[in-house]
C-alpha cells in the first residue's frame, strides 16, 4: 500500500454473493491474497474527496471525458488519528488508462497542506516534491474543499506470475456529504447492495484468459461504475425528489 505512482488499466464489474463464491474458488490457482488479506481477511479504505463549490471534477467525470482527474484523501484507519498515514492523491484517467500519484503523509500533514498549502519537513525525496508540486497546480487551478467521504472493504489479490495483475472486490460501499473528514468514523448511506461485490481488474496490458473464460462461464458483465459519481448522483436525486415533494405542499 505504500506505491506512490503507477499506471494501469481498471476494469469494473459487479458480483452477487454467488458469482463472488464462484470466482473466489478459483483464486488461489492463479492469485495471491494481499499481506492484509490473509486467511480470508479484508482491510478498510477510507476516503474524503475534494471539489469545487459546484462540483466541477465530479460533474466533468460522470460526463465521461478523454481526460479527467480526481484528487482524494486515503486513510487505511477510521477514525484517523492526526499522526497516523494518509496518502494523498491525485487520479487522472487518460483514454481508458489510469495514472495515479501520491504523496505520504501524516493526517495533520496533509490537512495542513490543504488548508493553507504549508509543506511537510522536506525528506529529501524527489518524487515526492515532484507529487506536491503537481497538487500545487490542482490547488491553484481549483478552488477545492472536501465535498465526499466514501469508504469500503476490500480483498485483494496479486497475480501469482505477473504481480502488475490485481484484482479487488470491495463490499459495504459507504458515502456522505457531510462530516466530511477522515477523523470521523464510517458512516453513511450504503452505494450497493449487502450481497452485491464491486470487483476491479487492474492490468497493464490484457487480461488473463483463465479470468476471461471465467467471467464469461458465470455471465460476470463489465459496468461503469464510479463509487463518487454513484454517491453524487444520488444526492442530485434526493434533492430534486425533495423539490418535487415541498412543490406539492
Amino acid at each position: 500500500m505504500a506505491i506512490e505512482t503507477f499506471e494501469r488499466k481498471e476494469i469494473k464489474f459487479m458480483l452477487s454473493g454467488r458469482q463472488y463464491a464462484a470466482l473466489s474458488e478459483l483464486l488461489p490457482k492463479y492469485m495471491e491474497p494481499d499481506p492484509y488479506c490473509r486467511d480470508g481477511k479484508t482491510y478498510g479504505i477510507y476516503n474524503v474527496y475534494y471539489d469545487t463549490p459546484c462540483d466541477d471534477l465530479i460533474r466533468q467525470s460522470i460526463e465521461k471525458p478523454y481526460y479527467k482527474e480526481k484528487l482524494r484523501l486515503r486513510s487505511y484507519m477510521s477514525p484517523a488519528a492526526p499522526e497516523d498515514r494518509v496518502f494523498l492523491e491525485i487520479k487522472k484517467k487518460i483514454g481508458g488508462v489510469v495514472n495515479k500519484r501520491r504523496v505520504v503523509l501524516t493526517l495533520e500533514e496533509a490537512e495542513q497542506y490543504i488548508s493553507c498549502g504549508a509543506y511537510p519537513e522536506d525528506n529529501g525525496k524527489y518524487l515526492r516534491k515532484q507529487v506536491l508540486s503537481e497538487l500545487d497546480i490542482l490547488f491553484q487551478r481549483y478552488d477545492l474543499a472536501p465535498k465526499q467521504y466514501i469508504s469500503y472493504e476490500r480483498a485483494a489479490y496479486f497475480g501469482k506470475e505477473d504481480k502488475n495483475f490485481r484484482l479487488t472486490f470491495d463490499r459495504n460501499i459507504t458515502a456522505r456529504r457531510y462530516d466530511v473528514t477522515l477523523s470521523k468514523e464510517s458512516f453513511g448511506e450504503k452505494l450497493i447492495s449487502p450481497d452485491s461485490y464491486l470487483m476491479e481488474v487492474k492490468i497493464s496490458d490484457s487480461m488473463p484468459v483463465w479470468l476471461a473464460e471465467q467471467l464469461a462461464a458465470l455471465k460476470i458483465y463489465k459496468i461503469s461504475f464510479s463509487k463518487y459519481g454513484t454517491a453524487y448522483k444520488n444526492e442530485i436525486l434526493r434533492n430534486l425528489n425533495q423539490r418535487r415533494v415541498i412543490s406539492y405542499v
